[in-house]
């Protein structure tokens, strides 16, 4: 990924369209894969991601997000043996799941107002192995498996996607 912000670090105003369009993709592709779909390095990105950028009508049709939701729960497949230790995904979208289904395991807000990042996150564990302690301690009851139970929120969702 380094080569790509190096070579593609600005885009100048006097551009052309073809230098746009290259750098468009070289945005795309430090996205998937750094953030997105990325390897364990993240600084790899698979050529099937780098065809599909050919075209880019074709790529705009594409269903995107479900690719990445798809490659998450892959990686979170292959990630449940006890001595796996990493995972190559978005997890930020695991992490946004993760708070909306475990409360245990949301930070910790001292005061409605402000959120201090720091000091919300004390007494959450950070190493593998004590998250992995504390899910198993947690029982199916500690669990919020529909987040959006809300009338509030269910009321703006169309009932075709119930």
């Amino acid at each position: 990924m380094g080569w790509l912000r190096n070579t593609f670090s600005e885009l100048g105003n006097d551009s052309t369209e073809v230098k746009r369009i290259r750098y468009a993709r070289a945005c795309i592709i430090e996205m998937i894969g750094g953030y997105l779909m990325p390897n364990l390095s993240r600084n790899l990105v698979h050529l099937r991601w780098l065809l599909k950028l050919v075209d880019f009508r074709a790529a705009g049709k594409l269903s995107w997000g479900f690719v990445v939701l798809a490659t998450l729960y892959r990686e979170m497949c292959r990630a449940t043996p006890p001595n796996k230790a990493k995972i190559r995904s978005c997890l930020s979208l695991l992490q946004l799941w993760a708070r909306f289904c475990f409360p245990f395991l949301r930070p910790r807000v001292n005061h409605p107002y402000t959120f201090i990042r720091i000091t919300s996150y004390v007494g959450i564990p950070t190493s593998l192995e004590d998250i992995r302690l504390l899910l198993d301690k947690r029982s199916e009851a500690h669990f919020q498996w529909t987040p959006y139970k809300d009338p509030a929120i269910w009321a703006v969702i169309p009932d075709e996607f119930f």
